[in-house]
């Protein structure tokens, strides 16, 4: 089973998500901001994470670039998820070490189609 964890402050945009992944078979385990999104990483490795941007405290990217700056966690693919669908909003998602990255509202096919080949 593909473990991830999903960082995502906005309680009904985590229960939604999260169970639409259990039944696709993911162990999703969620984290509520940025800070705690790390700790849970860093304890369990996930095969994957999806980081909101948008966090309390420590924002996603700043989490990815601490993720992808530790080499216990770099290798750990991690999806942004945001409502920013500007260019330059996946720039920073991508300069900040994203492996991929999916605009709010979230297409869930697209999302598990970008998932799946991320893990391949």
């Amino acid at each position: 089973m593909t473990r991830i964890v999903m960082v995502e402050d906005n309680e009904l945009n985590r229960d939604m998500l999260s169970r639409r992944l259990a039944r696709r078979d993911y162990e999703v385990q969620c984290a509520v901001d940025g800070e705690q999104g790390v700790t849970l990483i860093k304890q369990e490795l996930p095969d994957m994470v999806l980081m909101d941007v948008s966090l309390p405290g420590m924002d996603g990217l700043e989490a990815t670039r601490l993720l992808k700056a530790d080499e216990t966690t770099a290798s750990i693919p991690i999806i942004i998820l945001t409502a920013y669908a500007m260019a330059e909003d996946r720039e920073k998602a991508l300069a900040a070490g994203a492996d991929g990255f999916s605009v709010k509202p979230i297409k869930f096919k697209e999302l598990t189609e970008l998932m799946n080949s991320l893990l391949s």
